[in-house]
């Protein structure tokens, strides 16, 4: 459901009216290129040339496929997890009660409104879910599972909720070549739109920080520093669909992948 939520939101089509009227088979087959739509976003690899996902292009009358789909990949993986925690964690909050482990834990923390955590529930790239059961609206708390939006088609913006870590990539340069902030900058504000870039990171003060090297000129020099986006859409613009993009600007290599605070941090 997220998935659609996502697709729906993504490609400005009103699909759910028309999932509501199909027959159970069919509804079927669409829910299981859903899962091969997320399990695509799992996947380190890319897709191959075949149409997996025939009946869902057919139901959005785009062009669309698991290809599509992992272009537009950390869009996507935020997306989905903001439609599983504000819509899909609430309005199936009764299907979620039997399918945790301990339905007593889930019952307790829904008496007192609290947030419950689900690690790597449904599916881990979506990190950890927050299920809220009850819906605050000004001062009324509504019971009835009703999520109420008020921006966009379902009341979310990718952009507002997306964290910085999220927007954020992680450059590497070539050893005796060193790239300045001010480049770097320059560089993909030139190529990705003026105010793409939020910040530039790095270390250049001190000459025994790891991210530091001195060239055979006696400069230090950087060789790595974390790129903060306005958005996770520039991510996979930059990114386009490559898990590494090579760059290079005044004569220097730059080298772009997705930030991970595990591999990164």
């Amino acid at each position: 459901m997220a998935t659609w939520f996502w697709l729906e939101d993504f490609f400005s089509q009103n699909i759910l009216s028309t999932i509501l009227a199909l027959s159970d088979p069919v509804i079927v087959a669409l829910a299981n290129e859903a899962v091969l739509c997320f399990q695509c976003l799992d996947s380190g690899e890319k897709p191959n040339g075949f149409n997996h996902i025939p009946l869902t292009a057919e139901l959005l009358a785009k062009d669309i496929s698991l290809q599509i789909f992992y272009k537009h990949r950390y869009s996507a993986i935020a997306g989905i997890k903001n439609f599983l925690t504000t819509v899909c964690s609430r309005i199936f909050s009764d299907i979620l009660q039997q399918a945790l482990p301990s339905s007593s834990s889930y019952t307790f923390v829904t008496r007192f409104r609290h947030p419950l955590i689900i690690p790597g529930f449904p599916h881990p790239t979506f990190g950890s879910i927050n299920v809220m059961p009850d819906v605050v609206v000004g001062d009324n708390i509504y019971n009835n599972n009703i999520v109420l939006c008020s921006h966009g088609l379902w009341g979310w913006n990718a952009n507002c909720i997306a964290s910085d870590i999220e927007r954020t990539m992680f450059l590497t340069f070539s050893r005796g070549f060193p790239v300045s902030q001010a480049e770097v900058k320059s560089f993909f504000t030139k190529k990705y739109g003026e105010n793409c870039v939020e910040g530039v990171y790095m270390h250049e003060d001190n000459g025994n920080s790891p991210n530091a090297n001195v060239n055979s000129n006696g400069q230090q020099q950087s060789l790595f520093a974390k790129l903060v986006l306005d958005s996770i859409a520039t991510v996979d613009r930059i990114l386009d669909g490559e898990k590494i993009k090579k760059f290079k600007t005044n004569g220097k290599h730059i080298w772009a992948r997705k930030y991970s605070m595990s591999r990164d941090g």
